[in-house]
């Protein structure tokens, strides 16, 4: 019995954790963060990047989205890496008016790679490197917003996020967490003073600085969350841009959200193990930035504790009612944190229907713990193309 009781403490005081850290940061998401305003006329030379590996059904959206900025033509190129596309893709991606093309071919292919061949391709001549995924879609005015963040004095940015698409329970959930990820982990962060999270795409960084992170990295999964690490360990900040928008495709299968949530987990291990190391060293510094990164890398997955968190009080009810009270507090404690960290727009009844699917991703999450060996060293790519 006292082991039992014991048990039930320590797994309870690991959920409340991580149920507090996201109760914190969902209420400092309801503050508003001023968007940086641009204090010269343009004058940075900008590279968009849009690594486009088997991506021939969206690249073309996405490229004539970036080229058609109000930003002045004579300072930003939009380079398209393209990795096992068609000839035919190819060639429609060459009469887009100033697109510049650059063809690999990897035996093994990762966003890290393609990069690095971009920028090698076109050389140092710029300020700005801005990273987009294939089925990203920007504002004309993108550009314009990402320079005024540098004028603001930042070096690393990260735009907001959101969905393309919600044609699907899978997609309108996808697009759920999304935006919750961007309340908790990047716009609470901006209004405590802390650095918001990196994301995969709509970031942008100063050129020499992306060049001299990504030569030192050779990530196949999980490159943000190696960047996002390596930034903080060297105290540069990430700053959060939520009015900048960058439409996302969110994925629409159970199948495939499975796969990419493996793909993030197996990442997210990985770089914990490789940074915790020097989680105290830095906390004695006063790097609280670098720290509460390594810290995220460990958190309980959101669907999962609330599944188990679920499980474990009917559970508990069972065997002692009283001991059980504890859980249920905590479990309202963290879907009050999850609605205030989701949006009013998302308040709706394609998103009331969506919740039932919620059980059956559960599963397939908790599964995905059992698959995580070698998943960071393979390249596992997500299908784009709104069906």
């Amino acid at each position: 019995m006292i082991v039992l009781t014991v048990l039930d403490f320590v797994v309870f005081a690991i959920f409340a954790v991580n149920v507090l850290y996201l109760l914190l940061f969902a209420a400092l998401s309801l503050i508003k963060v001023p968007a940086p305003r641009a204090i010269s006329k343009p004058s940075r030379r900008i590279a968009v990047l849009i690594p486009a590996y088997k991506e021939d059904s969206v690249i073309e959206e996405c490229a004539k989205s970036a080229l058609a900025q109000r930003y002045p033509r004579r300072l930003f190129d939009v380079v398209v890496v393209s990795d096992s596309m068609s000839e035919a893709t190819n060639n429609r991606l060459t009469r887009l008016p100033k697109l510049r093309l650059v063809v690999v071919n990897f035996e093994r292919s990762t966003k890290v790679k393609a990069l690095n061949a971009a920028m090698a391709e076109i050389g140092d001549k710029y300020d700005i490197a801005i990273i987009l995924d294939a089925d990203n879609v920007v504002s004309p005015t993108f550009l314009d917003e990402i320079n005024a963040a540098f004028d603001a004095g930042y070096h690393a940015v990260q735009a907001h996020r959101t969905a393309k698409n919600m044609n699907t329970d899978v997609a309108t959930l996808d697009a759920l967490s999304e935006e919750i990820n961007n309340s908790l982990l990047r716009k609470g962060h901006a209004a405590a003073g802390l650095s918001a999270a990196l994301i995969g795409s709509g970031m942008a960084f100063s050129y020499k600085l992306l060049r001299d992170l990504l030569g030192g990295t050779n990530a196949v999964g999980g490159f943000d969350k190696a960047l996002d690490l390596t930034l903080t360990y060297h105290r540069i900040k990430v700053a959060y841009l939520q009015d900048t928008l960058v439409l996302d495709e969110k994925v629409q299968s159970s199948a495939t959200f499975s796969s990419q949530r493996r793909r993030w987990l197996s990442a997210q291990c990985h770089y914990f193990a490789v940074f915790v190391r020097d989680f105290f060293p830095q906390l004695f510094k006063g790097n609280i930035d670098f720290c509460d990164k390594v810290f995220q890398n460990v958190m309980i997955p959101r669907l999962i504790l609330i599944g188990a968190n679920f499980i474990i009080a009917v559970a508990v009810s069972l065997a002692n009612l009283s001991a059980a009270v504890k859980w249920w507090a905590l479990l309202v404690a963290v879907l009050l944190a999850m609605m205030l960290a989701t949006p009013r727009k998302l308040y709706t009844a394609r998103l009331a229907k969506s919740l039932i699917k919620l059980p059956h991703l559960f599963l397939l999450f908790a599964g995905n713990i059992f698959k995580l060996r070698n998943a960071n060293r393979t390249f596992i790519h997500t299908p784009h193309g709104i069906k």
